[in-house]
């Protein structure tokens, strides 16, 4: 079948019999949806798609644009996938995403900025085939503070909305929100939104309906995010620690609750499960799809609910995972009582991890492997880590085809080295890379210092690499003056949030790096944070180089210094003197 990318679908909004339905070229269009994390894996694109077409989704949601965007959309149309384009609207404080922090209020330049983008969006992508419905922003009610700070935003969101109808009549826009913390504001002064998107997990999305229609709104709404109950949901608690629901119930959630919440309440146009994905974090075995690249519940459960159809091959099955006691000391090695079971009888591979629950965003987010043994009767001893406090403690089962079954658990560990860190962040794992390539970077280039109007920087620069496929360019356009740089983790944060990295085992920070010019000097290191703010960095070094035009390593010894938090892991100073130049930096590592 021959598909025409050159004609564009037109998305519409009907009410027949009281039922709000969607239409797509005329014929009704039920949301079988996921949210989409692959958006950086073009080259994979045709085999997420064909793997979405089997799990029965007929459309992706996407939180932003970016250079991809137009590939992923060729991608989905060929594949018979709509896209509710997300176009990305900041936060009014550091949040669950970007730890960013925007003032509605005050920040007209910021507000004019966004206004641009959204628009751009449009412009360049409404004539696309693939596209069912703008999204845009997600949670931003939710992570702002005053009344004042939320009117700022919807006036400026109604005029966003506004002008794209007027660009682009073919596609409704969506809004979106956590739960119905927008409704209100949506209500009152945003009348040009024609979809309200909701976020909601487990047992609450069977109550939008009835919130909807509480509140005398006669507007379609479709569940933007959805999946068992989440963390912040839960009340039940062990050893301090949330108790995660189980596999089952995690299919379960999706499954039947797509049927049970979801399908058939006369205002919900469908729903996008959240989240068609991969990772290695503490959400990853929650919420994905994926873990690792295995296969979750979720995964088959999303097929079950979109096309009736059962797994191919089941969840290996984690009957009991627990420890005869709550505490231990590090270092023990303790039994685990664990019992699983497999449908299909595969050999299966057992391994343990554990997760804390305190200090910075990536501590928390960190899963981090246990040194275990097997007993040679079937039965398991972990070791407890040197860590102080509760911990969480999983056992992953995965079987021959590729599926992961994972429970959890908890302990309280005791050891009086941890007891004293100063500052609770992730534990880094040598080689720590602080760039390569460009990809999935720890730290983030937003620490602009002096005349930082005059700097550019491109963390994908594919014009000079040393090795692998991108190094970083920062460019100085001026020829006088000084200018600095810093890596910084949280990003856009000069000390005020806890973040950063332990890296205490690293005994070198080296790195390869040239200039486009001769005689470029520059001081280079890591460390930026003084002891003046809240969250330091636990050192500082930098060395003063005279860069040549061809690649060269330098390396800094860190065996005597405190590298137990360090946030700034790259920081470059330099000047123009009297010359615009570029400086490349590639395979930046503490080892």
């Amino acid at each position: 079948m021959l598909l025409n990318f050159n004609v564009k679908a037109q998305t519409t909004i009907k009410k027949i019999d009281n039922v709000w339905t969607l239409m797509v070229d005329g014929k009704p269009f039920e949301v079988k949806g996921a949210t989409f994390g692959y958006d950086k894996h073009v080259e994979h694109y045709d085999r997420y798609f064909k793997d979405l077409n089997f799990l029965g989704v007929n459309t992706i949601r996407t939180w932003a644009t970016g250079k991809n965007t137009l590939k992923l959309l060729d991608a989905a149309q060929a594949h018979g996938i709509k896209v509710m384009v997300g176009i990305w609207m900041r936060h009014g404080r550091p949040g669950m995403e970007d730890d960013d922090s925007f003032n509605y209020l005050e920040d007209k330049k910021g507000m004019e900025v966004m206004y641009n983008g959204a628009i751009e969006t449009v412009e360049k992508y409404k004539d696309h085939p693939a596209v069912l419905t703008w999204g845009i922003g997600n949670e931003v009610y939710l992570n702002m503070t005053t009344d004042e700070e939320k009117e700022a935003y919807s006036i400026l969101l109604e005029k966003i909305c506004s002008k794209i109808k007027t660009l682009d009549p073919d596609h409704p826009i969506t809004s979106v929100e956590a739960w119905t913390f927008g409704l209100e504001w949506w209500e009152k002064l945003v009348p040009s939104i024609d979809i309200y998107g909701l976020n909601s997990y487990g047992p609450g999305a069977g109550v939008l309906a009835s919130e909807i229609e509480k509140r005398g709104i006669d507007k379609p709404y479709v569940i933007t995010e959805f999946g068992i109950t989440g963390e912040w949901d839960i009340k039940q608690t062990k050893n301090e620690i949330k108790v995660e629901p189980t596999d089952q119930q995690k299919y379960d959630a999706i499954a039947t609750g797509y049927h049970d919440w979801i399908k058939n309440k006369p205002a919900c146009l469908g729903v996008y499960v959240f989240h068609y994905a991969s990772g290695n974090a503490f959400i990853s075995p929650w919420l994905f799809t994926h873990h690792k690249t295995m296969y979750r519940p979720q995964y088959w459960a999303i097929r079950e609910a979109y096309t009736g159809l059962k797994p191919i091959n089941n969840i290996p099955i984690i009957e009991t995972f627990e420890f005869a006691n709550s505490n231990y000391d590090s270092g023990l090695w303790i039994p685990a009582i664990l019992k699983i079971s497999d449908i299909e009888n595969e050999n299966l591979d057992v391994s343990f991890y554990y997760n804390q629950r305190t200090g910075s965003r990536k501590r928390r987010d960190q899963i981090n492997p246990l040194n275990y043994r097997a007993t040679g009767n079937g039965g398991y001893l972990i070791q407890v880590p040197k860590e102080d406090g509760p911990i969480k403690i999983y056992v992953n089962v995965k079987d021959t085809y590729n599926n992961v079954g994972i429970a959890s658990t908890s302990v309280v560990a005791s050891d009086k080295d941890a007891k004293n860190r100063t500052y609770l962040v992730p534990k880094a794992r040598l080689p720590f890379y602080v760039y390569k390539d460009g990809d999935d970077l720890p730290y983030f280039p937003s620490a602009y210092m002096g005349n930082y109007k005059a700097i550019s920087v491109d963390t994908h620069s594919k014009n000079d690499v040393y090795s692998g496929s991108a190094s970083l360019k920062i460019s100085y356009n001026q020829v006088y003056d000084w200018y600095g740089l810093g890596l910084v983790d949280p990003a856009n944060d000069w000390g005020d949030i806890l973040g950063g990295y332990d890296i205490s085992e690293a005994t070198t920070f080296s790195f390869w790096a040239k200039a486009s010019n001769r005689n470029v000097t520059a001081k280079i290191g890591f460390g930026l944070i003084g002891k003046d703010k809240p969250y330091p960095d636990s050192a500082k070094k930098t060395i003063e180089v005279k860069l040549t035009t061809k690649w060269k390593k330098y390396t800094i010894k860190t065996k005597n210094l405190d590298l137990s938090c360090i946030r700034s892991g790259l920081v470059i100073f330099s000047s123009g003197n009297r010359v615009e130049h570029q400086i490349y930096f590639d395979d930046v590592v503490f080892e």
